[in-house]
């Protein structure tokens, strides 16, 4: 390979290991460390590939986004960026970015993306007008984890297309949040975005909610009412807890998203819909679907393009940030400003969360509320989680040094001592190792960014073992896997 790669950042060692790496591929680099000598050799008509760094001391690399795309559309550009929160990967897309990595990056991962940006053709850029300047401070997910940017990657690459999008996650994750995003930074971000949860309406009325019905189509359907289909149209449905919904009204959606087009309850004239469905769940669908509670062909309509949001005990991490975010939002409610102790959130990062980022913000909440002091401490915390074990595998709150086989032997002796009575009749043994594996596995996965050969290596396993633990236990794999 003979591609001309221009890489600007102004940190020298980054240059020199892109230099190095790519060069090895057979790729001329041209390497500098401001933005002025970018913009002159992208002027002159130089480079078949950009590798860009945001914050350079003469120039913002996404404002040179637009200038670049404007005289060269076709030119592809990888965005890198430290500054690495969802709106640097939405505006890095809008823009017309070919993808965007946070920093620190994977190497391999990189050249990988440059690979496929030189050899996959390319449409002409639509760049879109950029509508989020200064909202910042509203953004609807928080997070700089390994985890949180695989999401925020997603959806800076789904926001301009009408893909339906199946998202999976625990209770609590923040599921309607990416939905809420993906509309509000998409191009359907006009019309109107609206939610439906299938688990909070009586299932004998999911069909007349969804498609609306006419005058006397039942008992006390007085009038004729619109659905939910009507409401959204030229926005965003939002069908969450999508494994809830009964099968009549499972086959009628599958009638919508076929043939774009549905009846009224009690109605006979077909009406045309134009809207983007975005659906959630916290099932396991497989299991529903060989149960046969869901239908496989619905299934597949919805599931064009998964995402899993992972619980917050993956990314743990994150949770100084939710702490500040959520401590501001309740000062901005006119609730009592607060802090934490390094003692107190070292406690939230090994505690399980259960209810996840939403059981999080509660508790920030009732902080805010119900103490006085200004600097919240570790003995105040515990006073709200006493009752809660902290995460398997991590430090305890004493700072004592526990081995992974203490922690294993100390939860089963909790185990047998709560469900002493009522212990299964067979299969625990099964059970208990698959409770092991399956988090074993996630955390190897997130650990190494999707990356099986790795993760492999990680947990001394063979790759094609590994590929047949993955299936057996269901475990959806991060995007860029290998």
């Amino acid at each position: 390979m003979d591609s001309t790669i221009l890489v600007a950042d102004d940190d020298r060692a980054i240059r020199t290991v892109l230099g190095k790496a790519l060069g090895q591929l057979g790729h001329n680099v041209r390497l500098t460390g401001n933005g002025k000598t970018l913009w002159r050799w992208i002027s002159d008509g130089e480079g078949d590939l950009i590798i860009t760094d945001v914050l350079m001391p003469d120039e913002n690399g996404l404002d040179l986004l637009p200038r670049i795309k404007r005289i060269r559309p076709d030119l592809p550009i990888i965005v890198m960026s430290a500054q690495s929160t969802l709106m640097t990967a939405v505006k890095a897309a809008e823009r017309g970015a070919y993808d965007y990595l946070a920093k620190p990056f994977d190497l391999d991962e990189l050249v990988s993306m440059v690979q496929r940006a030189l050899t996959t053709p390319r449409a002409d850029a639509v760049v879109a007008a950029t509508h989020n300047e200064d909202i910042e401070d509203q953004l609807p997910l928080i997070g700089r984890s390994p985890a949180m940017q695989d999401v925020y990657r997603v959806l800076a690459r789904l926001m301009n297309t009408d893909l339906t999008v199946m998202i999976t996650g625990e209770s609590g994750t923040g599921k309607e949040l990416f939905a809420r995003a993906l509309h509000n930074y998409g191009k359907r971000r006009s019309g109107p975005f609206v939610a439906i949860n299938m688990a909070a309406i009586p299932r004998e009325l999911i069909e007349s909610e969804l498609f609306g019905h006419e005058k006397g189509a039942f008992t006390g359907a007085t009038a004729r009412s619109i659905g939910r289909f009507e409401q959204a149209n030229g926005g965003t449905l939002f069908l969450d807890e999508i494994g809830d919904m009964p099968m009549e009204a499972q086959t009628r959606l599958l009638r919508v998203l076929q043939e774009s087009e549905y009846t009224t309850v009690g109605g006979r004239t077909p009406i045309r819909t134009d809207v983007r469905i975005i659906a959630a769940t916290h099932r396991d669908l497989h299991q529903h679907i060989e149960k046969g509670l869901f239908r496989e062909d619905l299934y597949y309509r919805l599931n064009v393009v998964p995402l899993r949001l992972p619980p917050l005990r993956e990314r743990a991490e994150d949770i100084p940030l939710l702490a500040r975010h959520f401590f501001a939002q309740a000062a901005a409610e006119g609730l009592p400003s607060k802090s934490l102790t390094v003692a107190a959130l070292d406690r939230l990062k090994s505690y399980r969360w259960p209810g996840n980022v939403r059981e999080l913000e509660n508790l920030i909440r009732r902080l805010a509320v119900l103490y006085a002091e200004d600097v919240i401490g570790l003995d105040v915390l515990e006073n709200e989680i006493a009752d809660a074990p902290p995460a398997s595998g991590t430090a305890q709150p004493s700072g004592g040094n526990e081995s992974l086989g203490d922690s294993v032997n100390r939860h089963l002796r909790q185990y047998f001592a709560a469900h002493a009575d009522g212990l299964p009749a067979s299969g625990l043994y099964n059970r208990v190792l698959r409770e092991v594996e399956r988090p074993l596995i996630i955390h190897a996965l997130t650990a190494t960014r999707g990356n099986q050969i790795k993760a492999a290596k990680l947990l001394g396993l063979n790759r094609n073992t590994l590929r047949k633990k993955i299936h057996e236990l269901d475990i959806d794999v991060v995007r860029g896997t290998k």
